[in-house]
């Protein structure tokens, strides 16, 4: 069982941005969901689990990888997918695989062909092998940086914000191919987007300024919440009277108007309707706690 265990992570950026603060996580095979606002930490975190940059202080490792120590050792067995998977100009699917399949140290060429076509296969984009990957939608380029995840039989996956900007039907791709993935391996997933953890992950951690503010299962999240969470549409002149009296933590427009979604312990008021806490309300209310 691959277990990654990180340990008292901490990093202050030269402008005295603290972007670890005190990380100290768990995490076993499958699928794990790291959620938090911009400017939470996450990427620092994804970065340095990937040898791409160093902690102030603190330690990582990979079951017998030190991952600060032994970074040549852990990116044999990493996957990376960052954040902006930058696509080489004019170049095939099979070329680009092919080319980061010897970076990683595949060098028969024969194993390699076999290991290309079995990946454009996993990530159903085999018929498009021979064409240019720069013509590619963004669901496509995706796979193909999934792909470029899978060589070499990684232990640990990365994958950071990987469905901002895919249409619905891309996602959904992308989520069943991420869910495969992780039956096997440790997938790490950070995101900002609720969903993405809501539809994929048994674990989950929420990240605000540097720190971990809650580390479990979603399912113990909601239940932490329940019977607290109150629900009523409202004017939009309403608004700030309503954010000043109650614990207001999420308001978006339903039908043209503000629905708020409010924690209570008590009916707040007349109107109010009492909802089953979803993981939108359970990552409002630890962001909102640890923002004061």
């Amino acid at each position: 069982m691959s277990k990654l265990t990180i340990t008292k992570l901490n990093k202050t950026y030269p402008n005295g941005v603290k972007a670890l603060d005190d990380v100290s996580i768990e995490i076993g095979k499958g699928m794990f969901g790291l959620l938090g606002p911009n400017g939470a930490g996450k990427s620092t975190l994804m970065r340095t689990l990937a040898t791409l940059q160093e902690p102030d202080s603190g330690t990582a490792t990979l079951d017998d990888v030190d991952i600060l120590n032994q970074p040549v050792e852990l990116r044999k067995i990493l996957g990376y997918l960052p954040q902006e998977f930058s696509v080489y100009p004019k170049i095939t699917a099979s070329q680009l695989l092919d080319h980061l399949a010897v970076l990683k140290g595949i060098s028969n060429r024969k194993e390699r062909k076999q290991l290309v076509d079995y990946l454009l296969q996993k990530v159903n984009l085999y018929d498009k092998r021979k064409k240019s990957v720069k013509g590619f939608s963004g669901g496509m380029k995706q796979r193909v940086g999934i792909a470029q995840a899978l060589i070499g039989n990684p232990r640990l996956i990365i994958v950071d914000e990987p469905t901002a900007g895919l249409d619905p039907g891309e996602r959904n791709r992308f989520h069943n191919l991420l869910a495969e993935v992780g039956e096997e391996v440790i997938v790490i997933l950070s995101t900002h987007i609720v969903d993405d953890v809501r539809e994929l992950c048994t674990k989950m951690a929420i990240m605000n300024f540097g720190k971990i503010v809650y580390n479990g299962t979603p399912s113990e999240a909601l239940d932490a919440l329940n019977g607290q969470v109150w629900r009523k549409s409202i004017e939009r002149a309403e608004k700030e009277t309503y954010k000043s009296n109650y614990n207001v933590i999420s308001d978006k427009m339903v039908g043209g108007k503000p629905q708020i979604h409010v924690i209570s312990e008590n009916k707040p008021d007349e109107g109010f309707v009492q909802v089953a806490p979803n993981l939108e309300d359970v990552f409002f209310t630890r962001i909102q706690s640890s923002n004061h």
